[in-house]
């Protein structure tokens, strides 16, 4: 079935929806901070753990979803949920080592460029964005670099984690465009179930092959990764899921930003990692951009998303 050529109107549900996902996954770069496990098994325990909630409900109430995506045109929907859980994994086995590997600011402040990679990807579908949504990214992505006080390390580890966070970003984003096509017809449940568990699956090889240690942690770093399961992944990316029917992906990608300021906040009043002074100026900057982003797509007039888009990769 070819997606709907216009979305939803928004809904306060929606808007409640986003809202609580941004504070969720303010948490994320903190705790992973906090957490005493290597990066890849904190990312495989918080997808496992997420799908080992939403599976018994998926499972139960969506038999019939779980059957159409495996016959016929429900394939092409299918596999959108297992790219989707591909890149996440990419994702977290980027991002969540950038976080051990630089500061918590910076880190955060990088893979904060999704929306840049968003309106890119976009553009490759036959969607460009208007010049007043680049605009309103631009200024969103310097004022999230200003919030957070991001500082380019010199170090060859921290050089490392900034690379990793920059990739993190890039899979960040076609995460999310795979998960706007899958959106158009299928639950939130069914998706995220697919896709957490692809993931989990993805990086539980990744941690058997590198010898990543997976068990013996102690107490309080078991309780980061269920705070993780708990905010971020249920409360944060699922919420952003849920979004995905009703906002586009380039617009879900620039909220997210508001991420930033959070985390830098948490960092600070957590970690002892103090941000820059001017950092009011940067989370002004950043709601700006935001508010320019959200406003400049609703005056445009929403485009079908193709029936056979550009593939995201050459």
């Amino acid at each position: 079935m070819p997606p709907p050529s216009h979305r939803p109107s928004l809904d306060p549900l929606t808007t409640g929806a986003v809202g609580l996902a941004v504070v969720a996954v303010s948490s994320s770069a903190p705790l992973i901070a906090y957490a005493a496990a290597p990066a890849l098994a904190i990312a495989f325990w918080r997808n496992l753990l997420a799908v080992a909630v939403l599976g018994p409900f998926s499972l139960a109430r969506r038999r019939a979803e779980f059957r159409r995506l495996t016959v016929g045109a429900g394939r092409r929907e299918g596999l959108f949920c297992v790219l989707s859980g591909v890149a996440l994994a990419g994702h977290f086995a980027t991002w969540v080592p950038s976080a051990q590997l630089t500061t918590v600011a910076t880190s955060t402040a990088l893979v904060a460029t999704q929306p840049v990679w968003q309106g890119l990807i976009a553009r490759a579908q036959g969607r460009p964005l208007p010049r007043i949504v680049w605009i309103g990214i631009a200024v969103a992505v310097g004022g999230a670099a200003i919030a957070t006080g991001v500082d380019v390390g010199v170090s060859g580890r921290a050089v490392l984690g900034d690379v990793l966070a920059l990739t993190g970003a890039m899979f960040a984003a076609v995460y999310t465009a795979f998960g706007e096509r899958a959106r158009t017809s299928i639950s939130t449940a069914t998706y995220t179930t697919i896709c957490y568990g692809i993931c989990a699956l993805i990086l539980l090889a990744m941690c058997l092959v590198g010898g990543v240690r997976l068990t013996g942690f102690d107490g309080r770093t078991w309780l980061a990764i269920l705070a993780l399961v708990v905010g971020a992944q249920l409360l944060g990316h699922s919420m952003f899921n849920y979004a995905l029917q009703k906002i586009s992906a380039t617009t879900v990608s620039v909220l997210i930003l508001l991420e930033a300021p959070g985390a830098a906040v948490l960092g600070w009043a957590w970690l002892g990692q103090v941000p820059r002074p001017y950092a009011l100026l940067g989370m002004a900057l950043l709601l700006a951009g935001v508010a320019v982003v959200v406003l400049g797509g609703r005056r445009t007039a929403p485009t079908a998303l193709p029936t056979d888009p550009t593939p995201l990769h050459d």
